[in-house]
């Protein structure tokens, strides 16, 4: 049995330095081959330290091991599991799950879906680590990427990114023995391929396919596609979560929905449809009021619907809302814009609608 002190709390004086570090590392639920990456050592010598560390304590196994790491105060209890995990893939694996796959939405506040029903996550910091191994679907992020993308300059524990992979193995996982959706390798982690469906990939298929209908001369069906690209938003991509990557993603997000609405808005003018457009770009320049391109598109599309004072009042707004917030002038284009609808040049606001 282990020695204990007065307090009753068990101790591990008998350990060395890296028999500790090992213990506390298998007190977060780690493999040997995590551990291994963590402590930058062999991975026959995490199985070895384990055995000594076993012996010298009088633990009968792994999860004895566990326990009396949280016991012992070298994981803070409540932060850590305290069960042996599932097994998992070795380092390397492709293995695919058999269960049903995971949705993951990142095109409004993060979300996981397993059939239909929602899993909890955690907190923003491990969404933030899963979003950063969605982003680029099926490909790998090593554990220096997701700590600057994530945490930037902050400097997070030593083996932070394993445990927060844990942990989200465990809320995505069917827990029904079958095959993790992280996989880890010696490059570092990533979503298991075909095993976790990402919006933003749909998203970016989509845009491709209403590039083949543009080519194809089919209006209607990029205008169609454009809906379906635009129903995969649900408000903010990434809303709420913290780091450098999750704000870049946010801003290079938003700029991609908004090019999906003026690129909709365009082949709907040619299409004769103006009220839709001007629906869909009284909106987007509603959340957006300095932005001069969707003001430009949306005062043309108000003078093609006939109503030219409101395509004015536009311009209006737009120029308050420069001089207060910005301190500058509209733009040529946005006064261009307006000097043609002051003069009724249909060829030039029919020109500048095309891309």
């Amino acid at each position: 049995m282990s020695t204990t002190v007065t307090t009753g709390r068990p101790v591990t004086a008998p350990l060395r330095h890296q028999e500790r570090r090992v213990l506390a590392a298998v007190g977060c639920g780690l493999r040997d081959d995590e551990i291994a990456a963590v402590l930058a050592l062999p991975e026959d010598a995490v199985a070895s330290h384990l055995a000594r560390i076993q012996a010298k304590l009088g633990l009968r196994d792994r999860a004895a091991a566990i326990v009396h790491a949280f016991d012992s105060g070298l994981v803070v209890p409540g932060h850590g599991p305290r069960t042996v995990p599932a097994p998992a893939p070795r380092t390397g694996t492709t293995a695919r799950t058999t269960g049903p796959t995971v949705r993951l939405s990142l095109l409004g506040p993060l979300r996981a879906l397993r059939d239909g029903r929602p899993l909890e996550l955690g907190h923003l910091r491990r969404q933030a680590v899963l979003a950063a191994l969605a982003l680029p679907v099926g490909r790998t992020v090593s554990r220096g990427q997701l700590l600057d993308g994530v945490w930037g300059t902050d400097t997070p524990a030593a083996n932070v990114v394993p445990v927060y992979v844990y942990r989200l193995r465990k809320a995505l996982d069917a827990g029904d023995g079958t095959a993790t959706l992280i996989a880890h390798g010696p490059r570092g982690y990533r979503l298991v391929p075909g095993a976790v469906d990402v919006d933003v990939a749909d998203l970016e298929e989509i845009v491709t396919a209403i590039g083949t209908a543009e080519r194809a001369g089919e209006t209607a069906e990029a205008v169609r596609l454009c809906s379906r690209a635009l129903d995969l938003f649900r408000g903010e991509p990434l809303a709420g979560l913290p780091g450098p990557l999750a704000e870049r993603e946010r801003l290079r997000l938003t700029e991609r929905r908004i090019a999906l609405v003026q690129r909709k808005a365009t082949r709907q003018l040619r299409l004769g449809r103006h009220a839709e457009a001007t629906a869909e770009l009284s909106a987007l320049s509603g959340a957006h009021p300095l932005d001069e391109p969707v003001a430009a598109m949306l005062m043309r599309a108000l003078y093609r619907s006939g109503r030219q004072a409101a395509a004015l009042d536009v311009y209006d707004r737009v120029r308050r809302r420069l001089a207060d917030d910005l301190g500058v002038p509209p733009s040529p284009m946005l006064r261009r814009t307006r000097r043609m609808i002051l003069r009724g040049d249909e060829a030039g606001l029919a020109l500048t609608t095309g891309r």
